[in-house]
């Protein structure tokens, strides 16, 4: 891509803790308002690169891009980027409103101006009514998106979020996915890029334009969530985002999605026998781990419309045919990267 249309560009990102490999020449290209997101597991290499992005890191080779312009040895306050951690980071003692103004105040920007842009931005996170109280007042939803108001009220050109919803329980996360998400197509607007670190995949699948799966400090697959579930480039990819199924067949190894496979309780024209090992009660759907005469076994997944928890804890031992279409199988690498 041009550089103007480039927020972020990696090429070569290189950084090491003594004998410890953290990123291994991470190239990467993430275009101006895109959601993108570093998705991975611990140590894989996603904060780090993260940090580099910040500022907080220095690469020990490679060259870091914002907007066309090299800022690999820049010190975070000349970037033009803000960080949201997970701690939030609020200032007890100040009202919302003046964690929120802080960084303009720091920019000397008028009183008057301040006060305005303020009251926008409480307005864009829902809660423009809150802006007298201290942060011990707040829910913890609400201190996170105070804490996401206060980055994005200085407009910076690329917004880091290192895991910021993980401190919320699931309801509350999930019901945050979708507003960080809403929030960000707001301020798309007016050009603000999104970086989002997680090791959370259905936060990368519900959020994410794109993302970047990270694995041993090296970038397996890049893409849009749907691409990378339902066309994983390696098997690390297709272990780790979802849950996937990997079988190896006459020399050749590939992955079906548990969705996607049909179960029936009967051996006529099967594409692969088994035995129900194993059953998971999950309240909208039942996950069967399913034992292969054939060797390995494939995890499937059924709706409950008409079944109860009790039915299907007794498929527990039975018989059963597996099949599904071969548009939903995918040949993957054995390892390394896409």
């Amino acid at each position: 891509m041009p550089a103007a249309e480039i927020d972020v560009r990696l090429a070569g990102i290189r950084k090491t803790y003594g004998d410890v490999v953290a990123v291994d020449r991470v190239d990467l290209e993430i275009p101006a308002g895109e959601f993108f997101t570093l998705l991975g597991p611990s140590g894989s290499g996603k904060t780090t690169t993260l940090r580099l992005i910040a500022g907080f890191e220095r690469p020990d080779e490679g060259r870091i891009e914002l907007g066309g312009a090299d800022v690999t040895n820049r010190a975070p306050y000349e970037r033009d980027v803000n960080t949201v951690f997970q701690d939030y980071a609020l200032f007890p003692h100040m009202t919302v409103a003046d964690n929120v103004a802080y960084g303009l105040r720091v920019k000397r920007v008028p009183r008057a101006e301040r006060r305005r842009r303020v009251e926008d931005i409480l307005k864009v996170v829902r809660l423009p009514d809150l802006g007298d109280r201290k942060p011990v007042q707040l829910s913890g939803g609400q201190r996170q998106r105070i804490a996401l108001a206060r980055s994005l009220v200085n407009t910076p050109r690329v917004l880091l979020l290192d895991e910021p919803l993980g401190a919320l329980d699931l309801k509350l996360r999930q019901e945050m996915q979708i507003e960080l998400k809403r929030i960000q197509r707001e301020v798309s607007e007016v050009g603000i890029t999104f970086v989002y670190v997680t090791h959370d995949q259905e936060e990368a699948l519900t959020m994410s334009d794109r993302l970047a799966v990270f694995n041993e400090g090296r970038i397996e697959q890049i893409g849009a969530p749907a691409e990378v579930y339902e066309r994983p480039a390696t098997e690390f990819v297709a272990g780790f985002v979802g849950v996937s199924n990997v079988l190896e067949r006459d020399g050749r190894k590939f992955t079906v999605r548990p969705e996607k496979i049909r179960m029936h309780f009967d051996e006529a024209g099967a594409r692969e026998l088994g035995r129900i090992r194993d059953v998971v009660y999950v309240g909208m759907f039942t996950r069967y781990i399913v034992e292969l005469d054939s060797g390995g076994e494939l995890t499937v997944v059924r709706q409950n419309l008409e079944t109860s928890s009790q039915e299907a804890l007794e498929f527990r031992g039975r018989r059963v045919r597996l099949e599904w279409r071969p548009e939903h199988t995918f040949e993957i690498q054995r390892g390394g990267g896409a």
